[in-house]
């Protein structure tokens, strides 16, 4: 996606956020139909390639960004204050600092979360949004469908903290590793259709993000208090999921889509936990019937 319009927005809290435009906000009516995408858990916009062409190529205005302490935008030095609460009230200043009205949010993953916990905290700014292999449950208890996570998780914390160096050059490099990129290849896409060189990319952007940013986030997944408000959220949503996703068990999907209020699910055959890479022509279709709609 060509992106002519790239800037920084300044947070409240003077944090400089990046992002990206395929149109000039400041010389066009922001109105419905501008697509905003959250990527996922220690993700990036990659995750989005399949999406950010097709839709441009369709005449959609697309705005894209990076969270605070992720890539070119500031905030890692602060790491207590990258939680979802401030993840979504710096979307919600970057939304009206460009001006946009009635947005179209969209999100993987964590990128869920984030959608979700904006939808409750501004109900009626979004127009619709689309929710791609997320979770409102506790993370450490359901991913990988088993609380491997939760049995886990305090020793790899522990190591982090009693070998720092070491840990954070081997998550920085790991990657090159072609044993993990197997693992994570089969675990969290679908083998048959997304290419190493994809997985390749995605563990070298990971790399430049800490482990401890990780940690911080997916402690805000298991902590974040959504769970109990879902069914308050009334904006038009579609749920998307794969019926082979491993990290987030399918079934979380039509719980997601039953609790809110109008919601469309949309199961991808053979999708993994990234559907929208896997199968990004279904997925496209699917979203723009849902918009247009």
């Amino acid at each position: 996606m060509k992106t002519p319009y790239t800037n920084y927005y300044k947070t409240t809290d003077n944090e400089q956020l990046f992002y990206q435009a395929n149109f000039d906000p400041f010389e066009n009516e922001c109105n419905e139909d501008i697509l905003i995408f959250n990527y996922g858990l220690v993700c990036s916009n990659h995750h989005w390639t399949h999406q950010l062409d097709f839709f441009a190529a369709q005449g959609y205005k697309i705005l894209t960004h990076d969270y605070r302490g992720h890539y070119q935008s500031s905030g890692i030095k602060n790491l207590s204050s990258i939680t979802f609460k401030n993840l979504t009230n710096d979307l919600y200043g970057l939304i009206n600092h460009l001006n946009i009205k009635r947005p179209i949010l969209i999100g993987h993953s964590m990128g869920v979360n984030i959608c979700l916990e904006f939808t409750k905290c501004f109900p009626d700014i979004v127009a619709k949004q689309v929710l791609i292999s997320g979770t409102t449950m506790p993370v450490y208890d359901i991913m990988f469908d088993s609380n491997v996570v939760d049995q886990v998780q305090p020793y790899i914390k522990k190591l982090l903290k009693a070998y720092p160096t070491a840990f954070t050059t081997f998550w920085k490099y790991g990657g090159w590793n072609p044993i993990i990129k197997k693992l994570i290849h089969a675990g969290g896409f679908n083998i048959k259709t997304v290419s190493s060189e994809f997985i390749e990319v995605y563990l070298n952007k990971l790399g430049q993000l800490g482990p401890e940013l990780f940690f911080q986030l997916l402690d805000q997944m298991q902590f974040h208090q959504i769970l109990g408000e879902v069914e308050i959220i009334t904006t038009k949503s579609l749920i998307i999921g794969g019926d082979k996703d491993k990290v987030i068990p399918n079934y979380l999907q039509r719980q997601l889509a039953d609790t809110l209020q109008d919601a469309e699910l949309y199961i991808v055959k053979n999708g993994s936990h990234v559907p929208q890479v896997d199968f990004p022509d279904f997925v496209n279709e699917r979203i723009i019937e849902f918009i247009k709609n």
